[in-house]
C-alpha cells in the first residue's frame, strides 16, 4: 500500500516531464538558430527618430535600394517630363530670337501668248525677322516657357521626394511583413506545444472534449494566421518591387533589416508653412498659371488699346516698265506683334537699266463693326480670377497638408512612450516567468508563453519608432525639406 500513490502518479507525472522536455528542447533550438541580432534594442538605448540627425552609417544599409530607386519607371519618367520642359524652354527661345530663312523663286513668262517668246526670271530672296518690342507674343512665350520650367524643377525635386519616401514606407511594409511572418510562427509553435499537451491530457482523462476542440480550434487559427502571414509579406516584397522596378534584395529576417534614414525637422509651425508654401509643387504650378493669366490679361488689353499699325520701307530697284523689280531691301515693322522683319531679294539678270528709288508706307486699321476684343478683355479678366483662386486654393491645401502631418507625427512620437513601457512590462514579466521556473512554480510553457508576449511587444516597439521615422519624413516631403540624393549619398538634409 505505500507504493501505490506513486504508481498512481506516474502515468501524470511523466507526460508532464516529457512535455517540459520537449518544449524546453524545442526553445533551445529556436534561440540557436535565431541570430543574435534578432533581440530588439533595449528601450532604454532608443532615442527619437525626430531628434536624430541623418548619419552615413544609418543611410549605408538602404543606399542599394534608395540608388535602384533612380531607375524606377516613375523615377525616369520624371527627369523625362523636366527635360521636356527644358526643350520647350529652348524652342520658345529660338523662336523669340532671329530668325532668318533664304529661299528661290523662278518664273516662266509669254507676253503677249500669242506672239511672244518665252522668258525666264530667277530672284534669290534672304528673309529675317527679331522679335523687339517686349510685347511680342514670341518673348511672352519664352517667359512662359521659363515659368513652366521653374515650375518642372519644383515638381521632379517633389516627385523624387515622393517616390523616396514611397521606397522607404514600402521597405518598412516588407519589414513588418517580415516580423509578422516570424510572429505568426511562434504563435504556430506555441498553439502546437499546446495542442500536444491537451491531447496528452485528454489521453489521460482529466481534460474534456470541448477542451481538447477549443485547442484544435487555436491550433487551426494560428496555422490559417501564419497563412495569411506569408500573403501579406509576399504583397509586401510585390509593392516594393513594383514601385522599384526591378527585383530587391531583401534580407530573410526582420531583424536585418536595414534601419530607416532618421532626420530633423527644424522649426515651429510657422516656419514649416512659410518653406512648404514657398517650393511646394502645387503652389509653383499655380504662381505660374496666375503669371500667365496676367500675361494674357496685358495681352488683351493691349490689343483693345492699340490699333493694327505697320510701318515699312522699300528700297533699290523698284520696277521697270514693265512691273519688274530689281535688287531691293525691305523692312517692316508690326507694332502689334512687336516683330521686326527685314528681306533682300537678288534676280539673276541684268537689272542695271531698272531705276532706283524708295517707298515709305504706313498701314493702320481699326475693327469698326463685330469687334470681339472686349469680349477676350473680359475672358482674360475671368482667368486671372480663376487662377488666383486656384492658388489660394493650392496654399490652403498646402497647410493642411502640413499640418495633418505634423499631427501625425505628433501622435506617432505620444504613443512611442507607451510602446516602450509595453515592451518593458512584457521583458519583466518574462524574468519573472523564468524565475518561477526556477522555482518550480511554473511550466516551460509559461515561460514560452512570456516569450512570445515579449517577442510580440518588441516588435510592436519596433514598428512604432518606424512609424516615428516615417512620419518625420513625411513631414520633410510636406515641407520640402526632403533631398532624397542627400539620403542616397548619406548627408544631412
Amino acid at each position: 500500500m505505500t507504493d501505490s500513490p506513486p504508481s498512481l502518479l506516474s502515468r501524470p507525472a511523466r507526460m508532464t516531464l516529457l512535455l517540459t522536455l520537449s518544449v524546453l528542447l524545442g526553445f533551445a533550438g529556436a534561440q540557436q538558430t535565431a541570430p543574435p541580432s534578432a533581440v530588439p534594442t533595449p528601450p532604454s538605448a532608443v532615442t527619437a527618430p525626430a531628434a536624430t540627425p541623418l548619419s552615413p552609417t544609418t543611410a549605408a544599409g538602404l543606399t542599394p535600394l534608395l540608388a535602384a530607386l533612380r531607375g524606377s519607371p516613375d523615377w525616369r519618367a520624371a527627369d523625362l517630363s523636366y527635360r521636356a520642359a527644358q526643350l520647350t524652354l529652348d524652342s520658345a527661345r529660338t523662336r523669340a530670337g532671329l530668325s532668318v530663312t533664304a529661299g528661290a523663286d523662278g518664273t516662266l513668262s509669254r507676253v503677249p501668248w500669242d506672239g511672244g517668246t518665252f522668258a525666264g526670271a530667277t530672284t534669290l530672296t534672304l528673309n529675317a525677322s527679331l522679335n523687339v518690342l517686349p510685347w511680342a507674343p514670341a518673348l511672352e512665350g519664352a517667359r512662359s516657357a521659363e515659368r513652366a520650367l521653374a515650375g518642372a524643377a519644383v515638381d521632379l525635386r517633389s516627385t523624387r521626394a515622393r517616390l523616396t519616401v514611397q521606397a522607404l514606407q514600402a521597405y518598412e511594409g516588407v519589414r513588418a511583413a517580415s516580423a509578422g511572418l516570424e510572429l505568426a510562427g511562434a504563435q504556430l509553435d506555441v498553439a502546437r506545444t499546446q495542442l500536444s499537451a491537451a491531447q496528452s491530457q485528454r489521453t489521460d482523462g482529466v481534460l474534456s472534449a470541448e477542451g481538447l476542440l477549443a485547442q484544435q480550434a487555436a491550433f487551426e487559427t494560428a496555422q490559417a494566421a501564419q497563412t495569411r502571414a506569408e500573403r501579406a509579406q509576399a504583397q509586401a516584397v510585390r509593392s516594393l518591387n513594383r514601385l522599384l522596378g526591378t527585383p530587391a534584395a531583401l534580407p530573410a529576417q526582420a531583424a536585418a533589416f536595414a534601419p530607416l534614414p532618421a532626420l530633423t525637422v527644424s522649426g515651429d509651425l510657422g516656419a514649416l508653412l512659410e518653406r512648404a508654401l514657398s517650393r511646394r509643387p502645387e503652389v509653383a504650378r499655380a504662381q505660374a498659371a496666375l503669371a500667365d493669366a496676367q500675361a494674357g490679361l496685358s495681352a488683351a488689353r493691349l490689343d483693345a488699346r492699340l490699333p493694327d499699325v505697320s510701318a515699312s520701307v522699300r528700297a533699290g530697284q523698284l520696277s521697270d516698265a514693265a512691273g519688274n523689280s530689281g535688287r531691293l531691301v525691305s523692312g517692316t515693322l508690326n507694332v502689334k506683334q512687336g516683330t521686326l522683319g527685314a528681306q533682300v531679294s537678288l534676280p539673276l539678270k541684268d537689272t542695271s537699266v531698272i531705276p532706283g528709288g524708295v517707298v515709305l508706307s504706313l498701314s493702320a486699321s481699326l475693327p469698326v463693326f463685330g469687334n470681339t476684343r472686349g469680349t477676350a478683355l473680359t475672358q482674360a479678366q475671368l482667368s486671372v480670377t480663376q487662377a488666383q483662386l486656384a492658388l489660394d486654393s493650392a496654399r490652403q491645401s498646402v497647410e493642411l497638408d502640413v499640418r495633418a502631418s505634423l499631427d501625425a507625427l505628433q501622435n506617432e512620437q505620444a504613443a512611442l512612450s507607451a510602446a516602450r513601457t509595453t515592451a518593458e512590462q512584457a521583458r519583466t514579466a518574462l524574468g519573472s516567468a523564468r524565475a518561477r521556473l526556477d522555482a518550480g512554480l511554473a511550466t516551460a510553457l509559461n515561460v514560452r508563453q512570456a516569450e512570445l508576449t515579449s517577442l510580440q511587444a518588441d516588435q510592436a516597439l519596433q514598428s512604432q519608432l518606424n512609424a516615428v521615422t516615417l512620419a518625420t519624413l513625411t513631414l520633410a516631403q510636406a515641407t520640402t525639406d526632403l533631398d532624397p540624393l542627400l539620403l542616397t549619398a548619406g548627408g544631412t538634409p
